[in-house]
């Protein structure tokens, strides 16, 4: 391993990976002692031990927060979606797996196509700083954005102001519906969540690294056997770059 990228990744001898705890399909349980499990912590400690270091996750409740602690060295890569903002300040790897985000529209609801989502007068609750609330912030042109703090905030804001539209992962979608009779999920999706590996702007011999471990992740199956291993539904393995 070059000392140049055990430099850039492992600067204290130990891989940091921080870890966005509020996506519920890649950290989809807790260790007994209460740490973070799932693809994405799977996908970090396999990282280090190719790096050949010890892991230490280093958690986040959102993925604003982590993307926030970029570069200040609270971490040493972070396991988050790949977005145009967040880019500014992160080196992100391809991405390792991806998760479609779509919306859930209310009994009755005269929507019935992604676009119509997009219209004057529509209301969409979204889990602020979320990838895709990024995407739309940069994409919707006539509806309103509704931000709430969480992922359940932005149903609970949904359902007490009677929002048009709830914009989300369309795994977690699903589980919402089922609270709502009548409530459906839109086909097809206004954007797929690129979920990889990132590291500071800096760190150039990191990236390459990282890019270069992804596509060889993907490749040899290890991407597809954590998604088995952990059971999850609704994350698909990225195309190869």
């Amino acid at each position: 391993m070059s000392p140049k990228i055990l430099a850039e990744l492992a600067p204290t001898g130990v891989l940091r990976a921080g870890i966005n705890l509020s996506n519920f399909l890649l950290v989809s349980s807790r260790t007994p002692d209460g740490g973070p499990a799932g693809v994405a912590p799977d996908m970090a400690r396999a990282v280090a031990d190719r790096l050949g270091v010890p892991i230490r996750y280093v958690p986040y409740p959102r993925p604003g927060e982590l993307a926030d602690a970029a570069g200040t060295g609270a971490w040493d890569i972070g396991l988050i979606g790949a977005e145009p903002q967040r880019a500014e300040k992160i080196a992100f790897s391809p991405s390792y797996a991806e998760i479609q985000a779509t919306y859930l529209v209310p009994p009755g609801s005269p929507i019935t196509t992604q676009a119509e989502a997009d219209q004057p007068g529509i209301r969409i609750a979204v889990a602020e700083r979320a990838a895709y609330d990024l995407w739309l912030a940069r994409n919707i042109r006539n509806a309103t954005l509704m931000r709430a703090p969480s992922l359940d905030a932005s149903f609970t804001l949904f359902m007490e102001q009677g929002l048009e539209a709830l914009a989300g992962l369309r795994p977690k979608l699903i589980s919402e519906a089922v609270k709502l009779p009548g409530a459906r999920i839109l086909d097809g999706s206004f954007m797929t969540v690129q979920q990889a590996i990132g590291t500071a702007r800096a760190n150039e011999a990191g990236a390459a690294f990282l890019r270069d471990f992804v596509e060889e992740a993907k490749i040899s199956g290890l991407v597809a056997r954590l998604i088995a291993k952990h059971e999850v539904q609704g994350l698909s393995v990225a195309p190869s770059a």
